[in-house]
């Protein structure tokens, strides 16, 4: 038991460093204040339980910001729009976000959830999240956009994956 706790403790140490280092890039600051641009074949909203529904080649924008689906769901938590979310469902959903160096973040799940306020993008079931051609895979990443900070973790029995390029992590770090 002690050797798992151990394992696990060293891998978590890792991934930390590894993303400490590899991913010292910032998002886009206007992002933040860039309004969210919805654009689908097909919408719906309800008034009454403060939500719209879009489906058919989903394309979510904001700032450099780019969230693809099948389908979102947009909430606004009390009827407050500056508490907004959005539940993005696909095979898979996919994700990138420009980086002030010109870099690409790039991820996909079957489910990602986009709180706006708070800027944190949750990917789940299938989840994958790459820089330099470095990524991360697991049941569930959380991406907090503009700190750059992310967390991974499995499901019971699962496990969280990284590879690392290192030539690239190194001519980054330079």
């Amino acid at each position: 038991m002690k050797g798992i706790i151990k394992k696990i403790a060293r891998n978590l140490l890792i991934v930390s460093i590894v993303f400490s280092i590899s991913w010292p890039a910032i998002a886009l600051k206007s992002d933040a204040i860039q309004l969210v641009s919805i654009d689908s074949i097909k919408q719906f909203l309800d008034m009454q339980k403060n939500i719209s529904i879009f489906t058919d080649n989903v394309v979510i924008k904001q700032g450099s910001i780019d969230i693809r689906a099948d389908k979102a769901v947009v909430t606004y938590q009390h009827g407050d729009k500056h508490n907004t979310y959005i539940e993005a469902f696909g095979n898979p959903v996919n994700f990138q976000q420009l980086l002030e160096n010109g870099k690409l973040v790039k991820g996909h799940a079957q489910k990602i959830r986009y709180d706006i306020v708070t800027q944190l993008l949750t990917l789940t079931h299938n989840a994958y999240l790459e820089q330099y051609d470095s990524n991360v895979t697991g049941d569930h990443i959380t991406y907090l956009v503009q700190q750059q900070q992310m967390q991974a973790f499995s499901d019971k029995g699962k496990r969280v994956t990284t590879v690392l390029v290192l030539s690239q992590l190194q001519s980054i770090n330079k």
